[in-house]
């Protein structure tokens, strides 16, 4: 037993200072969330009237009461749809999560149609291709509660259009590859939308809501002449007795969501998670205890000032089980922790940095990433970086090189990688740790985290130097005013896209979570990453076609 002894103080007055500023930007964060939510339910009196629940009163129904479920995306495009950050309204028209249905783990997309009828957004789009692709490395049943008024044509933009078809192309992969695709159609498909349920193993559809047609009728009015009702042409008693589309007919939302849970029983995929399960908690034979140190004082460790020192270890100590773990190389390249340990009964490695990547730190943590891939155990980084250290001396050592050969571990790791961003994730810390652009099966975030090329204080100065350079060659001398004006700008610009709302807006990680959820958040990404090992697929040449 290696049992890590906490020297932090969680009743300091700087603790208590750090936990006051992060609970307040945590609020904040779970307000800019609570929009989207807000939003919906003013449609409650339309749905109601129409005898329909509203989008997460579809979600709640299809889940299994009282399980896990890991809300995903939900900031996507913050400060996208509006640049008026009063005005914004996060999540891009779509509810994601993954939960149980009927006992087996699924991922669950919702249209919002409570805002703008669920007409598509751009970052909504993205959000879809996220979470489909997190379904796809996952093996998880892909459930789609769709009622969408398809693209805003007053804000047509072609590339979304060509885009678009990406979703399609990823349902079939997910059919092809042996994971159900299953389609609750609340209200309309059009056009494109269309072939979300053509494309879906399983069709459920609602009688007098669900629509289901490549053009409505004032398309095919204006396109053919033809003149034929929204029922003649996809509704859901035609489809389920002419065309084929639908496998089952629903009378209400309530009752297909209740077909949609006995389709996913006869599944039994159900079946096996009690199975996987015990195999994924007791990988190492151990049985999984909770940390010697409450999840609480996270809150307090946390700096709000990213230039304070922040010991990793401390934190490392507050989620794995028993907060017990074994150091690898501890005295070489020390600001770089690498350390073995387990959380919720799921052997890993861990990855976290105590200041800027050196050479040392690089080497060590290529060979740490080697050696997790060697023993199968998903490796887990906690970003906090100012990123590779610069300097005559560490250029000269080849810090460009042995960053590189940890790039390369990264890049070409064999085993599931999670990534939370603690702190600071700047330069190309953000790439050897790995960051978004390096495909780690989930990335998340504290509302702490900051993410950028480099700190904004560091970007002004370094044009500070380069334009009082240049002035100098010419023989000017810098306006002060001008000079500290252009500081300033470059600083907040740099400010404003590095803060954790801007990013997670921009999808850059796959949600912002409370410090103290952490350590749950992490058990059930292994847990799905350990189910999905061992789950045999049946994968087809073709996804599923309807007949």
């Amino acid at each position: 037993m290696t049992v890590f002894q906490s020297a932090w103080n969680a009743g300091s007055a700087q603790a208590g200072q750090r936990r006051a500023a992060l609970l307040a930007r945590l609020a904040a964060l779970r307000a800019l969330e609570g929009r989207a939510t807000a939003a919906s339910e003013k449609s409650r009196p339309v749905f109601e009237k129409r005898g329909q629940l509203l989008p997460r009163e579809r979600v709640a129904l299809l889940l299994d009461a009282g399980t896990p479920y890991l809300p995903l995306c939900a900031l996507a495009g913050y400060l996208q749809d509006s640049q008026d950050a009063a005005q914004s309204v996060p999540g891009g028209g779509v509810v994601a999560g993954i939960g149980f249905v009927s006992g087996a783990r699924c991922m669950v997309v919702a249209s919002d149609s409570g805002i703008e009828a669920g007409a598509i957004q751009p970052m909504g789009l993205e959000k879809i291709l996220r979470v489909q692709e997190i379904a796809l490395q996952n093996k998880l049943p892909f459930i789609h509660l769709v009622e969408s008024a398809g693209a805003n044509l007053m804000r047509y933009r072609v590339e979304g259009f060509v885009q678009g078809g990406s979703l399609f192309r990823n349902l079939a992969r997910l059919s092809a590859a042996g994971i159900p695709v299953i389609t609750v159609q609340h209200g309309s498909g059009t056009a494109g939308g269309a072939y979300m349920p053509g494309l879906s193993d399983v069709v459920i559809m609602v009688r007098g809501r669900s629509r289901a047609f490549l053009a409505g009728p004032p398309l095919l009015m204006a396109a053919t002449g033809e003149v034929a009702t929204e029922e003649e042409l996809g509704g859901a008693l035609m489809h389920a007795s002419l065309s084929g589309l639908g496998e089952q007919l629903a009378e209400d939302d309530r009752h297909a969501l209740g077909l949609a849970r006995q389709v996913v029983a006869r599944f039994s995929w159900s079946n096996q998670v009690a199975a996987l399960a015990e195999r994924a908690q007791y990988a190492t034979n151990s049985i999984a205890v909770e940390p010697l140190y409450p999840a609480e004082d996270l809150l307090g460790l946390v700096p709000d000032d990213l230039r304070q020192p922040l010991d990793m270890h401390e934190v490392i100590a507050r989620l794995v089980d028993g907060s017990d773990f074994l150091p690898f190389k501890a005295l070489y390249g020390a600001a770089t922790v690498c350390v073995q340990a387990s959380i919720a009964g799921h052997a890993v490695g861990i990855i976290s940095n105590n200041g800027p990547i050196d050479v040392a730190g690089a080497n060590k943590a290529t060979h740490f990433i080697q050696l997790m891939c060697q023993l199968g155990h998903p490796l887990i980084y906690l970003q906090n970086t100012t990123g590779y250290m610069v300097g005559k001396d560490s250029e000269q050592a080849g810090m460009i090189k042995h960053g590189a050969k940890m790039i390369q571990a990264v890049s070409n790791c064999s085993v599931p990688q999670i990534t939370l961003q603690c702190g600071a994730s700047f330069g190309a810390g953000n790439y050897g740790m790995c960051g978004r652009g390096y495909a780690p099966r989930f990335l998340f975030s504290w509302p702490s985290a900051k993410t950028a090329v480099m700190g904004g204080e560091q970007a002004a100065r370094t044009m500070q130097i380069v334009t009082e350079a240049a002035l100098a060659r010419k023989g000017l001398t810098p306006d002060a005013a001008q000079s500290q004006a252009q500081f300033d700008k470059i600083v907040a610009l740099f400010e404003a896209q590095a803060d954790v709302a801007c990013t997670s807006g921009l999808l850059l990680d796959d949600g912002v979570i409370d410090p103290r959820d952490s350590r749950a958040v992490l058990a059930q990404c292994l847990a799905m990453c350990a189910e999905a090992d061992a789950r045999q697929l049946r994968p087809m040449q073709f996804g599923v076609a309807r007949m």
